[in-house]
Parts: C-alpha cells; sequence; structure tokens
C-alpha cells in the first residue's frame, strides 16, 4: 500500500441504465479501516458516452453524471458528497450531511426519484431528503430578492430604546470623578523648603455615577431586521426531468486518499429500493455489523496485551483491513492494495 497516493478504478455496466421514468438507486460500502485522516470515499456513475480510452485516463475532469459518497479530511470535513451533473456543470448539494468519521463499516444510498425528490441514506437510517430543484442549485430558483426594494423610512430594526420620560437627575453632571482624599494629612517633619509644597492626593470620588443614560426600554415599533422581499424569478423554468442522468455506463472511484487502506465492496445500481434495501440487508446484516465490532475490539485487545506479539504493526493493519465487510460476504476492494474488479448484473441491476 502506497500513502498520499491517487487511487482510480473502474468497470463497465453489464446493460447501460437509463432511469427516465423510474428510480435510480446507487449503493455501496466503505470502510475506512485505516482511521482516515483526509481522503474520499466516493464512488462516481460515469455516462456510456464515456470512451474506454477516457476511463483509461480516469481522473477528476473524465465527465460522471453522479458523485456520492463520504469525503473526510481531519475535524473540518466530514461530509457525504452529493454531485450531480446538469448541463455541462457539476453541482454539489447545498445541504450538509455528515460522514461518520470512524474505522468500521457503513452503507451509503443516494435515490433519485421520478418526483424530483431524493433521500440519502447511511446504513439504511434516512440523513437527508427533499427536493433536487431546492437542493442543488442545477436550476435557477422560482424566487430572488428584489434588489429594488429599499427599506422603509420608519422600520425600526432596534429592539431597546432610550425612555424617552426617563431624565437626568438634578446636580448629576456636578459631580467630580475625583476628589482630595479628606484624610489624607501632610506628613510630619515635610519641609516646604526642600520638599516643595505638600499637596493632598487625589482618590476616585465615591459618588460619581459616570456619564448619565437614559434606562432602557423595549421599542414598540420595533418590527425586526429588515430584509428585501422575494419576487418571482422571471428566469426560473422548471424542469420536470432533473432526475433524469445521461446513460450510465460505468462505475468509478477516482480517489485521493492521505493514508491508504479504505475497503469498497456491495455495489449495486438498480431501479428499485427495495431491492438495494434487500441487498444490504443480505450483504451486510446487523449481525455481520455487531461481529465487526467485536472484531476490532478482539484485535485492540490483543494488541495492547501483547504489542510486541503477531498483531502488531502491519499485522495488525492488515488483520483489522480486511476482517470486514469480506469475512461476512461479499469481495472486498482494498484501495492501497491489490484488487480484482468484475461487475456482474442483470437488466435491472448491476452489483460489485
Amino acid at each position: 500500500m502506497e500513502d498520499s497516493k491517487f487511487y482510480t478504478l473502474y468497470a463497465p455496466l453489464d446493460k447501460a441504465f437509463k432511469n427516465e421514468g423510474k428510480d435510480l438507486v446507487v449503493q455501496f460500502s466503505v470502510k475506512h479501516a485505516q482511521e482516515m485522516d483526509c481522503g474520499g470515499g466516493y464512488i462516481k456513475l460515469m455516462p456510456s458516452s464515456n470512451t474506454p480510452a477516457m476511463m483509461a485516463d480516469l481522473d477528476n475532469n473524465t465527465p460522471y453524471t453522479i458523485m456520492f459518497g463520504p469525503d473526510i479530511c481531519g475535524m473540518q470535513t466530514r461530509r457525504v458528497h452529493a454531485i450531480l451533473s446538469h448541463r455541462g456543470d457539476t453541482h454539489l448539494i447545498k445541504e450538509e450531511v455528515v460522514a461518520p468519521a470512524d474505522v468500521y463499516t457503513h452503507i451509503y444510498t443516494f435515490h433519485l426519484r421520478p418526483d424530483n425528490t431524493y433521500s440519502i441514506l447511511i446504513d439504511g437510517d434516512e440523513r437527508q431528503s427533499g427536493s433536487l430543484e431546492e437542493d442543488w442549485d442545477m436550476i435557477e430558483p422560482k424566487e430572488i430578492v428584489d434588489n429594488k426594494a429599499k427599506k422603509p423610512s420608519d422600520w425600526s430594526e432596534d429592539p431597546m430604546i432610550d425612555d424617552p420620560n426617563d431624565t437626568k437627575p438634578p446636580g448629576w453632571d456636578e459631580i467630580p470623578k475625583e476628589i482630595i482624599d479628606p484624610s489624607a494629612r501632610q506628613p510630619p517633619g515635610w519641609d516646604e523648603d526642600e520638599d516643595g509644597e505638600w499637596e493632598p492626593p487625589i482618590i476616585p470620588n465615591p459618588e460619581y455615577k459616570g456619564t448619565w443614560r437614559a434606562r432602557r426600554i423595549s421599542n414598540p415599533e420595533y418590527k425586526g431586521p429588515w430584509s428585501a422581499p422575494m419576487i418571482p424569478n422571471p428566469n426560473y423554468k422548471p424542469d420536470p426531468k432533473l432526475y433524469v442522468r445521461d446513460e450510465i455506463g460505468w462505475v468509478a472511484f477516482e480517489l485521493w486518499q492521505v493514508k491508504s487502506g479504505s475497503v469498497f465492496d456491495n455495489i449495486i445500481v438498480t431501479d428499485s429500493m427495495e431491492e438495494a434495501t434487500a441487498f444490504r440487508e443480505e450483504t451486510f446484516p446487523d449481525e455481520a455489523r455487531e461481529e465487526e465490532r467485536k472484531m476490532k475490539h478482539r484485535l485492540h485487545a490483543a494488541e495492547h496485551e501483547d504489542p510486541h506479539g503477531h498483531l502488531s504493526g502491519d499485522d495488525y493493519d492488515a488483520a483489522w483491513g480486511q476482517a470486514a465487510p469480506g469475512d461476512f460476504g461479499g469481495d472486498d476492494m482494498i484501495f492501497g492494495s491489490d484488487f480484482e474488479d468484475d461487475f456482474e448484473g442483470d437488466d435491472d441491476h448491476d452489483e460489485l
């Protein structure tokens, strides 16, 4: 395995996938066994128009129709990317979907529907859903800010005001800030010829109350912060086919990893959420998830009991990196090591 390196892997689908008029679900598992510090874990669905030569030169400029999955870098970046291509541009989801930053296997699911809605699930739990139109900037919004609007002259944004009935007490400004210390006495033996004229020290005046300010009261005219109103956008044109992707012919990974060792498995592209759910439950059931955590604890305990033994260093990393999900069904792809890729599927889905 090599760290601080780009990794690429791609394979064609047995049959090009068109999602017009039906659902599109892409799902896969990823396990950052190396305790990811900075790197990607996302999959790309590539259009069938990409030629084999283009795929052989796969990089971040190679056209794709969906990019989906976790991206982790330190404490600042822990999000799930959901990027859609539209009319030659790529658009990142505006909502923040937090990615788990641990060493266990997680199943990522992206579901697009013909009504232009979507869902993002992690381990079968929905983490985000909504409208493709609202949550991506693929088309002009329905409404825009009225830049010609002006704040009314009588609009008050101050929640508190000075009490107009409060008046300054008489003699307030006549009280000095400092006074001569009334208890001070000229020291015995003070010689004005040698020491100069004695002056008593100046001290803060305990009667001084500072600058007078009227008390504050709630503003009866307060209307809150002003903002320009929204108006219909003359350039808005609804697109009922936002969900439609270019015909999908390839599945690919194109990733940078500072520390190698991510494990990818159980890829499925289908038009049925029910099928994707069944595939997830078949390939990585709850029992496998529990066993994976138990295995991690066992390896961790063994390493600490015998830090110089057979589970230290690279042996420990290898044992954990290859422990799951392959031990519980399926074939692993470990980025940074040797692996084979083989996409098999039927008319409705393709899986790795």
